[in-house]
């Protein structure tokens, strides 16, 4: 699916709707139109649709009947369902079958911008499920998790044995250890995996805004609430919500959240009728909650409804036998996608990054991949293509080792330090020599600047 100038089907019987949908869409994206949801389905089959703007009430097949079949074709576009304010609770249930959310006649253009944007990160973030899908093969709902070594098939083993009970899990772990990864696993090896699954980061929102987005609320609620909006706890309905970061909640979310899974209850904000929903809850944190919980600031009561099942996820540090794997993925994905042809690293970079520790884990060692790939100059990623922060740690990493370890036995390694250097020094005499001992164009082909590379000089006695 390309989604450099998204196609989105336009599917109204009413002309005007059609026609100034397209108007206002037209300059940023590929437009279709059908008249009803018959020739909607025909212009699905001749074209890759991203997105579809659909109205519910229409003559011959109707939004939910539409919804329902595009919904099951192999590669299904994302429904946004267009309806009078008198039918939200049949948009609701078309959710439920497979629309992805809904806007109330007359479309307020924002807002469809808005929720246009929001669901085209959705299909990307689908079609990178997709590509690490098929280059890692199908491993039953773990297949986006790269890794085999002791620790991370240990909570594969936990994932699978988890999945399909209803207990609500937690996921801890630090910041980049892919806890949404994890969830999403859960979720595709359980008995909900035909029902949404839908994530909210707590950390990113404050208290009012989270408490509608997870609660929804009712036109008029608030300054600003203009029609009703529908909350990921009602949208997860049948399926799996996940909650990340959940120790950023304030205290009076956590009070609303018990309730919430101690009775399956809760109103949308503004409201008065009670919903009841069967979701099944996630939660993920970074920080301790048990010692949140001994300092005062997390409910201790929620804390041992969400501490159900605990799944600590490792640090890469701690999975070291991992990082060949993810550094191959990753180099291959990148280069794919920048249209670089990279062979590998070489030796000499593959130490290094595997001696580093990656404070930041697997997003820490993806973004650095896909920087290399961007400068590389070369077929073969070089201890020259490292980013200089990596290259720093590492010699200081093992400096420090070798300082506190003096009276080590024989065994202790202590020439790592020096191959790292030593390599350093080789590529700087190469860069010299092929540009003719001009240290402007040595730094730049280096990838360092002028002055690092001065004091590299000086620090390796090189004239």
């Amino acid at each position: 699916m390309s989604l450099e100038k998204p196609l989105i089907l336009i599917i109204d019987d009413e002309r005007n709707t059609r026609e100034g949908l397209r108007g206002a869409l037209a300059d940023q994206y590929e437009v279709l139109l059908a008249e009803d949801g018959l020739r909607g389905l025909a212009l699905l089959k001749e074209h890759a649709v991203d997105i579809v703007l659909t109205d519910l009430r229409m003559p011959g097949l109707d939004g939910m009947d539409f919804t329902r079949k595009a919904a099951s074709m192999e590669n299904p576009p994302l429904i946004i369902m267009l309806t009078a304010y008198g039918s939200v609770q049949t948009a609701v249930e078309a959710m439920k079958i497979g629309a992805y959310d809904y806007l109330t006649k007359p479309v307020n253009l924002d807002n469809l911008e808005m929720m246009i944007a929001r669901g085209l990160d959705t299909l990307r973030q689908r079609a990178n499920a997709s590509d690490e899908r098929n280059s890692l093969g199908n491993r039953d709902g773990l297949d986006a998790i790269i890794g085999s070594s002791k620790r991370i098939t240990t909570v594969f083993a936990a994932v699978r044995q988890v999945a399909d009970s209803r207990s609500t899990v937690l996921l801890s772990g630090e910041s980049g250890t892919g806890k949404e990864l994890f969830a999403q696993a859960i979720h595709r090896l359980s008995s909900r995996a035909d029902k949404p699954f839908i994530a909210i980061h707590c950390a990113a929102l404050n208290e009012n805004l989270l408490e509608s987005e997870l609660f929804g609320h009712e036109k008029g609620a608030f300054t600003g609430a203009n029609e009703r909006v529908i909350g990921r706890f009602e949208k997860a309905d049948g399926g799996t919500l996940f909650l990340d970061e959940i120790g950023e909640i304030t205290p009076a979310t956590q009070v609303k959240l018990l309730r919430v899974l101690e009775s399956r209850n809760f109103e949308r904000v503004g409201g008065g009728s009670t919903i009841t929903v069967d979701v099944r809850l996630i939660a993920a944190t970074n920080r301790d909650l048990k010692a949140m919980v001994d300092a005062g600031t997390f409910r201790e009561d929620l804390f041992y409804r969400l501490n159900v099942v605990n799944i600590a996820l490792p640090p890469l540090r701690e999975r070291h036998e991992d990082i060949p794997l993810l550094l191959d993925f990753y180099l291959k994905r990148t280069a794919r996608e920048n249209n670089k042809a990279i062979d590998g690293f070489s030796p000499e970079a593959v130490k290094v990054l595997d001696t580093y520790d990656w404070p930041g884990n697997v997003r820490e060692l993806r973004n650095c991949v896909e920087r290399m790939v961007v400068f590389a100059r070369g077929s073969t990623l070089t201890l020259n293509d490292v980013p200089e922060d990596i290259r720093q740690a590492v010699g200081e990493q093992l400096s420090g080792t070798n300082d506190h370890h003096g009276d080590a036995p024989a065994t202790t390694t202590t020439a790592d330090p020096l191959d790292i250097k030593a390599n350093e020094k080789n590529l700087i005499i190469q860069a010299l020599a092929e540009c003719g001992g001009n240290r402007s164009q040595a730094a730049i082909k280096l990838n360092i600047s002028r002055r690092t590379l001065h004091r590299k000089l000086n620090e390796y006695g090189i004239q």
